[in-house]
């Protein structure tokens, strides 16, 4: 295995990294390691892009003085997010802090965090499930309880990233080598004919995030143990003014927004042993919307 190093974004040296042709990019590695040393991700050059993926955070205001958000580049820690000043928004904050240990948040990037792989121990321990091009979901008839409750139709796996939900509930922008696009629009439930949970193409590079201010917002978790653990559920809560926004992490093999902050979890379809996930997330839900709405 090769590493190359990026000097530049520019289309040539994009090119020439060779990423339809087996070349992965590689920023804090707290992911695609792991995969590589477990067989789960193969690449014949990895392409080491710090130098040319933006890093740093930079608060704007609206053109009134009013509104305004923050712009962070994509290779900014989960460690630097969680020490950021009070512009960069609480819920990301909080999700960014309680994403992993502190050699972890110290190392990896909020792109690869976003990007990061499923952690259903079928497809971790190399089975042949569904994700993996099998023909059915092994959580189905075997243990799920640690699995999507939403979006679970082909796959039951659960995405893993804390800040992905308090993004997507922030309705962040996500700008790439080639476009600009929602960040809920950076993820797709997968389909039998494309098993992928994201939209990103095939050496396409995510360069910065644009978080638009909140009024308010906030981030809870359940987890399995007191810290350090992949979220059970996580419940992202977002207000502008009257309108309340709701994202989970946890919950569906994307970042789930709900339909309606008020809602409950309706609609979901738990496995055997997942359903506990409902009640704990409505119990979330109700103590994230009451952090946020105003007592009148």
């Amino acid at each position: 295995m090769k590493l190359q190093r990026l000097s530049s974004l520019d289309a040539a040296e994009l090119g020439g990294a060779g990423f339809d042709n087996g070349s992965v990019p590689l920023a804090g590695g707290t992911d695609v390691v792991p995969l590589l040393r477990d067989g789960l991700l193969s690449a014949d050059t990895l392409v080491d892009v710090r130098a040319v993926v933006p890093r740093g955070i930079e608060s704007y205001d609206g053109a009134d003085g009013q509104g305004g958000g923050v712009r962070i580049g994509a290779g900014t820690t989960l460690a630097e997010l969680e020490h950021a000043p009070e512009s960069v928004p609480d819920a990301l904050r909080e999700a960014c802090r309680l994403s992993a240990s502190p050699q972890i948040r110290g190392m990896g990037s909020i792109a690869g965090n976003l990007l990061q792989a499923t952690r259903c121990w079928y497809w971790r321990l190399g089975q042949s499930c569904w994700l993996a091009g099998g023909d059915r979901c092994l959580a189905r008839a075997g243990r799920g309880d640690e699995h999507a409750v939403f979006g679970n139709s082909h796959c039951s796996s659960a995405h893993p990233s804390d800040p992905a939900a308090a993004l997507v509930a922030l309705g962040a922008t996500v700008r790439t080598t080639q476009r600009e696009l929602p960040l809920a629009d950076l993820y797709r439930l997968p389909t039998d004919d494309n098993r992928s949970n994201t939209t990103l193409r095939r050496g396409e590079l995510i360069l910065e995030l644009d978080v638009p201010r909140p009024d308010a917002s906030t981030y809870l978790k359940a987890m399995d143990r007191a810290r350090y653990a992949f979220p059970l559920v996580g419940v992202a809560a977002v207000r502008r003014g009257d309108d309340v926004r709701i994202a989970l992490a946890g919950v569906a093999p994307i970042p789930w927004l709900l339909g309606s902050p008020d809602g409950g979890l309706s609609g979901a379809t738990p496995l055997p042993g997942s359903a506990f996930k409902i009640e704990l997330g409505e119990a979330l839900v109700r103590r994230a919307r009451d952090a946020i709405v105003p007592i009148s």
